[in-house]
């Protein structure tokens, strides 16, 4: 546990006076995602800026500073028989909280419990002219007015170095069950569409590899229920708990064999669309989550070439990672949300030093 904020307050205030574009980088487990920039000569690290500030289990409110790794957040919540609802990816054990938020990692439960930006009660941020700024608090009456907190969720960093996070937690279920079914991908999304519209305790529905999994979370009653109930009206089968747990975990954290070579060669493509939009695609390897909502694309596309896939599904689509990522990873802002950015940057980071181009090239 350690609290470097003056080191990191001196380290924003060093690079502003002179100008130095910087890398805000934790655990660095994440630099295959957003724009490739090549910041490589002045990286402001929170890696060691550790540590769980406050817990109460009996508020389900957690507070720690930024550099602490999701690992030793996991523990401390499992001794209390709690768990980070949004279940972000771990990479490998080394991701910190800090860089979660930055990128806005969500795991299967997204459609049932949120993402981590809504898990989000407020953060501590150092501007880009050093000043150590709070916004928001540690209970939900505190979010109010503009949400500085929640805009971090995904930013990259753009706006500040984030020095401390309070976000909620949920008790852990009772019991976990999973199933699966052989099925073709269109017949998959209408199936989990069907399903995640019941109130039975689903918090998780993918496809991948020709066979839909769904993840049954909660009262053992209800768990045990619903499973005997969908394996008898839809030929469901039962997938052993400590294989679909390895199979969830590699599918959160893309060690799955589809995502194979996807942060080095191969391009991978994140669509965000109606859960219920037909699979239109091109002829290559798809694997669906959050009920079809989120859908995954191996292939060497352009952008502009799936701008049209994605807009026949309802949504938009990003080049996640993978291949040349110099160029812009998603579809263009319209000019008004383009310029509202812009003024954000500007205000929170004056001198444009805080990973200047990794979200956008205009950013």
């Amino acid at each position: 546990m350690s609290d470097i904020s003056q080191q990191l307050i001196d380290q924003v205030n060093s690079a502003s006076a002179a100008k130095t574009p910087v890398s805000i980088q934790g655990g660095g487990t994440k630099l295959s995602l957003g724009r490739a920039t090549d910041l490589t000569e002045t990286v402001i690290s929170t890696k060691e800026h550790t540590g769980i500030v406050d817990y109460k289990p009996v508020e389900l409110i957690m507070t720690a500073r930024a550099g602490t790794s999701l690992a030793e957040i996991d523990a401390e919540l499992n001794a209390n028989g709690q768990m980070l609802a949004c279940d972000p990816r771990r990479f490998g054990g080394n991701a910190t909280l800090g860089g979660s938020l930055a990128t806005n990692q969500s795991g299967h439960a997204r459609p049932w419990f949120g993402s981590l930006r809504d898990h989000v009660l407020g953060t501590r941020l150092i501007n880009g002219q050093g000043q150590h700024l709070r916004f928001g608090g540690q209970v939900m009456k505190n979010v109010a007015g503009y949400d500085v907190s929640r805009l971090q969720a995904g930013a990259m960093g753009a706006f500040g170095v984030m020095t401390e996070i309070s976000f909620k937690v949920l008790p852990k279920p009772e019991e976990t069950l999973s199933l699966c079914l052989e099925t073709s991908p269109q017949e998959a999304l209408a199936l989990m569409n069907k399903l995640a519209g019941t109130s039975k305790p689903i918090t998780a529905a993918s496809w991948v590899d020709g066979y839909v999994y769904l993840r049954l979370e909660g009262a053992s009653k209800a768990v045990r229920a619903t499973a005997k109930q969908w394996r008898s009206k839809y030929g469901l089968t039962t997938f052993a708990e400590k294989k679909a747990s390895v199979f969830w975990q590699a599918l959160r954290e893309h060690e799955h064999d589809f995502f194979a070579g996807t942060e080095d060669e191969k391009m991978l493509w994140k669509f965000s669309v109606n859960a219920a939009a037909n699979h239109i695609s091109p002829d290559a390897a798809w694997a669906f989550n959050w009920c079809g909502s989120q859908r995954w694309l191996v292939g060497d596309f352009s952008l502009e070439e799936l701008a049209g896939h994605a807009k026949s599904m309802g949504g938009d689509v990003q080049h996640y990672s993978g291949g040349d990522r110099h160029q812009e990873l998603s579809l263009p802002h319209n000019v008004v949300v383009q310029q509202l950015m812009q003024n954000l940057k500007k205000s929170f980071d004056p001198e444009n030093i805080f990973n200047p181009g990794r979200l956008y090239s205009w950013l």
